[in-house]
């Protein structure tokens, strides 16, 4: 097996990425930018438009999150973990469910798009838990176990199997992630 090293540097970023996330250490989002640049380019060259996509929206939010961790904020102190409420959580589900819609029945329709309609829900609601977990949202690690799984499995299908492990990887870190945002937001409410 011939090693990629795009695709090795891709996952040291990002199990880098999300293990800083978990413990809410805001270098999570620099080694996040770098991870997301790595993996661009392999999803342009696999044809998985749609996570190419992603990607350019992850290079964005990552300058984004990285901001709103430090400044976010009360008083643009350091932003605290929290909980959406019903409405919004619901708001971001509905506004997933359409992405998953537009972005599959687009890139089934209008390219070579392997697998469209899979790559397009790890697109659409890989948008709403990035823009979770920028906003240091509980809830966002629920919605990645599930991003998580799927995302692992076109991987391998594509035979990206570095990418495969790192999400399989990525399932327990986010279990861990919400173990650990459960107790920090707990202890913040008792203080």
């Amino acid at each position: 097996m011939e090693i990629n090293y795009i695709e090795l540097f891709a996952l040291i970023f990002g199990v880098l990425s999300v293990w800083f996330n978990t413990k809410e250490i805001v270098w999570g989002w620099p080694c996040s930018i770098v991870g997301v640049v790595l993996s661009g380019i392999l999803f342009y060259d696999s044809k998985l438009y749609s996570d190419f996509i992603l990607h350019i929206f992850y290079f964005g939010l990552g300058f984004y999150g990285w901001y709103e961790w430090l400044y976010g904020g009360k008083n643009k102190t350091e932003l605290k973990v929290g909980m959406l409420s019903k409405s919004r959580l619901l708001v971001l589900m509905v506004l997933g469910s359409l992405g998953v819609i537009g972005i599959g029945y687009s890139f089934a329709t209008f390219t070579d798009a392997d697998l469209p309609y899979w790559d397009a829900f790890t697109t659409s609601f890989s948008f709403v838990g990035t823009y979770m977990l920028a906003r240091k949202k509980l809830e966002n690690w629920v919605l990645w176990i599930v991003v998580d799984a799927v995302a692992a499995g076109i991987y391998f299908y594509k035979e990206l199997y570095l990418l495969s492990l790192l999400y399989f990887l990525y399932l327990g870190l986010a279990s861990y992630g919400f173990f650990n945002w459960r107790k920090s937001m707990r202890k913040e409410q008792m203080a």
